[in-house]
């Protein structure tokens, strides 16, 4: 019997946002379209859509991003949601409170979505299975795991570029081992239909069970990686989680990896580059190439808080109005 995914409710529909592993393209697909509505409410008057009016939603950052954070935090305000940011460095949990008695006081001021960043992979998923009936989570990222909101913007991004998946050789290139984005990336690139995904790295920042249990092709030389893609993903080295000694230097890096106007010669000649974000130039790309005609980085930024909107009124908005046959105030 299979199992039903914890992500989604009896009828099928997105309570959490957890990971993209084991979600149809359906609703894939539907995140992304949802997306498309709420693009243009950043060039309202008024930005906001009353969607999630009366909601109450908690940002539970306990890594720090600007990026993330703030996005998050703008997607629920234009979604006219009241908005709880949890400064977790001088909260409860940093005084000896566990994790389950600050979401039970959470929930106790009638708190409906969490937005979950942590350091540990599964935290998200550990928040979902114990919380309220009534309330979502969503997974802003969570250690090596996943960063599922990250993956649909970059999918969306790729699509207003590139509209047919089945079309499209994608390449990741970068520090695939410790990056939850890269994971999201694949997963929702092969649920998708792309064409080929293709990841390129140093040995030491590439999985051994890459190819196999990703469903990627690996390259570790970048010129032979990047021929000939459509679309090229530089990602950010995660200093942070390198616990050992896996490349020489970052020059060295740059020399080998790094992504020049030189190099993306390589690629299809409407090829777009994308970075998550932060960059580090000089190390992932020049600055020639974060700037140039082709980067689209600025529009990731862009697109990351409709598809945070989108996936927000999945989960708690839309589902309610439509319980009460209402029509969703967008698009």
């Amino acid at each position: 019997m299979k199992t039903p995914n914890p992500q989604l409710d009896g009828q099928g529909n997105l309570k959490h946002f957890l990971t993209i592993e084991g979600l149809r393209r359906e609703i894939l697909v539907e995140i992304l379209d949802r997306a498309e509505g709420f693009l243009g409410v950043a060039k309202q008057a008024v930005k906001k859509v009353p969607l999630c009016r009366g909601k109450v939603i908690a940002n539970l950052f306990f890594e720090t991003s600007t990026r993330t954070r703030t996005t998050f935090e703008l997607a629920a305000k234009r979604l006219s949601a009241d908005v709880l940011n949890l400064n977790v460095s001088t909260s409860a949990t940093a005084k000896g409170e566990t994790l389950l008695d600050t979401l039970r006081n959470l929930e106790a001021m009638h708190v409906d979505m969490f937005v979950v960043r942590h350091g540990s992979s599964g935290a998200a998923h550990f928040i979902a299975t114990h919380a309220a009936p009534h309330v979502s989570v969503i997974n802003a990222g969570d250690g090596r795991h996943s960063h599922p909101t990250q993956g649909m913007l970059d999918m969306f991004t790729i699509r207003h570029h590139k509209p047919d998946f089945a079309a499209i050789k994608v390449a990741i290139v970068g520090d695939i081992l410790h990056s939850r984005v890269a994971r999201s990336q694949i997963l929702a690139l092969n649920t998708l239909g792309a064409s080929e995904v293709r990841v390129i790295g140093p040995r030491t920042l590439i999985p051994e069970c890459a190819a196999e249990a990703l469903g990627v092709r690996v390259f570790h030389d970048l010129l032979e990686g990047i021929r000939d893609v459509d679309v090229v993903i530089m990602l950010r080295l995660q200093r942070e989680r390198m616990t050992s000694a896996l490349l020489p230097s970052e020059h060295e890096y740059f020399q080998l990896y790094g992504l020049t106007e030189e190099r993306l010669a390589q690629a299809h000649p409407d090829a777009i580059v994308m970075h998550p974000g932060p960059i580090n130039r000089g190390v992932e790309m020049e600055s020639q190439v974060a700037d140039g005609t082709r980067s689209v980085i600025l529009e990731q930024v862009t697109n990351g808080i409709a598809i945070r909107m989108a996936v927000m009124s999945m989960c708690i908005g839309t589902q309610n109005l439509a319980g009460r046959g209402e029509k969703a105030p967008y698009g």
